[in-house]
């Protein structure tokens, strides 16, 4: 098959990873496949990709949350049709809103005739109604809908009355594995991570309400104040490359910062973005991975710290429950407790390294998903088919 994947930028968050894994698993399978992604003045993919890549360069953005997203939209509506001209791809598919909304638009002007798929890793709720229209209209367009993880689709069901196709998510065992790189000592000293530090607790993806940080920093700071195990522990949040506005948050962040006493760089240390092969790293020297997260897709994070052979904390709900549940070297949380949290950090601290990944990152692969995707693709084409070829007979 002759497949487009659409993500919506070309900087390391999940859904981009999401696209990069499966678009190489599915050219290993002998699919044609042909990444598209958005990309700001000046900006280039974060990691090198063995199939072709189309940018899409996007305007110098202004104005607020609301009016950047329109200008994103409206750039790719203008960009695409050449990209996805008649009989290029068999299959279209977009993993987030904004190429989902172009899509949607050039579909109503009937200027996009492949068969469209939309995958949602989770959905938001903004303060602004126009967020949620476009979100909304980012799915309802699509010829099929995915989700990565057994809860999202039960929300699709139940809320919505639609069925959406469980895709997994999965992990790069080449890359996330225990055996450290030869010079990985020293580049991880370079990013302020001696190893003579007490515990390092990592989160990825930055200061954000959802990823729920500021509950974590409090947490971190109990235990650095009540615990003699953790007075020198150094909490590293690591990532952040988001396009939407985590302003508040990061205002919570300051204030809690202040309330502590703690300093950004010394016991707290923001990476922001990080080279490609910084994070298995990052994983690999980290005591725990938290990750006692409000709302998530998948949590594909958890799996990569204990592919490394890390400990995790996550939150005691889904969809962290439906793959982590039994799984050695989980830790859990009331994720709107800080005292749990706390308890949660100590416990994970104390469970010890492994060697060998879990079963859990064994049975979820990009291969396996990459098949799962072919064969929903084979489905969806199959099924759009039969209707042309009983009007013909």
């Amino acid at each position: 098959m002759r497949i487009a994947l659409l993500t919506h930028s070309v900087r390391p968050r999940g859904g981009v990873v999401h696209t990069l894994e499966l678009a190489h698993q599915l050219a290993r399978l002998g699919h044609e496949v042909t990444v598209i992604a958005s990309a700001e003045p000046g900006e280039q993919l974060f990691r090198a990709v063995d199939v072709p890549v189309e940018l899409i360069r996007l305007p110098e953005l202004s104005g607020g949350l609301v009016e950047q997203v329109r200008q994103r939209i409206a750039a790719l509506v203008q960009a695409l049709p050449p990209l996805l001209a008649r009989g290029r791809f068999d299959v279209v598919h977009a993993q987030d809103s904004l190429s989902g909304n172009a899509l949607a638009t050039l579909r109503a002007q009937g200027a996009l005739s492949p068969p469209c798929l939309r995958t949602v890793h989770h959905l938001d709720h903004f303060a602004e109604d126009i967020l949620n229209h476009w979100q909304e209209c980012a799915w309802r367009f699509a010829d099929g809908v995915a989700c990565v993880s057994d809860s999202w689709c039960a929300h699709f069901s139940e809320v919505y009355g639609v069925t959406a196709q469980r895709m997994f998510n999965g992990v790069d065992l080449a890359r996330f594995r225990p055996e450290p790189l030869p010079d990985e000592a020293a580049r991880v000293e370079a990013l302020g991570l001696p190893a003579d530090t007490g515990p390092v607790c990592l989160l990825v993806g930055g200061v954000e309400a959802r990823k729920n940080t500021v509950r974590l920093l409090h947490a971190f700071a109990l235990l650095r104040s009540t615990d003699v195990d953790w007075q020198d522990a150094r909490l590293v949040i690591a990532g952040g490359a988001s396009m939407l506005d985590h302003s508040a948050a990061r205002l919570e962040w300051r204030d809690a910062l202040h309330e502590h006493g703690l300093i950004e760089g010394d016991s707290v240390l923001r990476t922001g973005p990080l080279p490609d092969d910084a994070l298995p790293m990052l994983m690999r020297r980290a005591t725990l991975l938290a990750m006692p997260s409000l709302v998530e897709g998948f949590g594909l994070a958890a799996l990569e710290a204990l592919a490394c052979g890390t400990p995790v904390l996550v939150s005691n709900r889904k969809p962290f429950t439906e793959h982590l549940a039994g799984t050695p070297g989980a830790a859990w949380c009331d994720p709107e407790s800080i005292e749990s949290i706390a308890a949660g950090l100590r416990e994970a601290a104390a469970f010890p390294k492994t060697c060998t990944p879990p079963a859990v990152c064994q049975t979820h692969s990009w291969l396996y998903s990459a098949t799962l995707h072919a064969d929903w693709y084979r489905t969806t084409l199959a099924a759009m088919a039969q209707p042309t070829e009983t009007a013909l007979a």
